[in-house]
This record gives structure tokens, sequence and C-alpha cells, in this order.
């Protein structure tokens, strides 16, 4: 049994449709049955700590582009989310 993190595409999709949720709940991407964009600092705060949860948990048992994809996707979020932030 080898000790290396085997790749699985539902992990990257899982991650980008976390990635899109906090998008959306910071106004970046437009409701998709409204049209409009919106803020929600709650909902964004508790996709990025879910994502946070993730990161840690998961430590040693991704690949390196599942791991790349994870760190990147929370650099994005968290300094959007700070942007949204500062100006509310």
């Amino acid at each position: 049994m080898s000790d290396t993190p085997q790749a699985d595409t539902r992990f990257n999709e899982f991650v980008y449709l976390q990635a899109q949720n906090a998008g959306l709940f910071l106004g970046q991407l437009e409701n998709p049955t409204t049209g409009e964009t919106s803020v929600n600092l709650k909902a964004a705060a508790t996709v990025l700590d879910s994502l946070e949860m993730l990161a840690v948990k998961s430590r040693g048992n991704l690949t390196p582009d599942e791991a790349s994809l994870l760190e990147k996707a929370l650099l994005n979020i968290r300094a959007l989310y700070a942007n949204v932030e500062d100006l509310g």
C-alpha cells in the first residue's frame, strides 16, 4: 500500500464549489436567481472557516496539485473577505 496521496477529482470540484460560494457571498458573483450581487459576511466566513478546517485536517493527505489549489483558494478568499470587510 502506497503512502503517496492519490488525486481525487471530487476534491478539486469541492474546492471550486466552495470558492464560488465564497465569491457569491462576497458580492463577486451575481446570484443566479436574481442576477444581483449582495454581501453576506457570515456565510462567507462559514465557507472560509470550512476550507481552513479542511486544510488542517487534510494536511499530508493531498497531492501537490490539490494542496496548491486549496492554498490558492484560501489566499484569494481571505483577500476578498478582508476587502469587503474593510468596505463595510
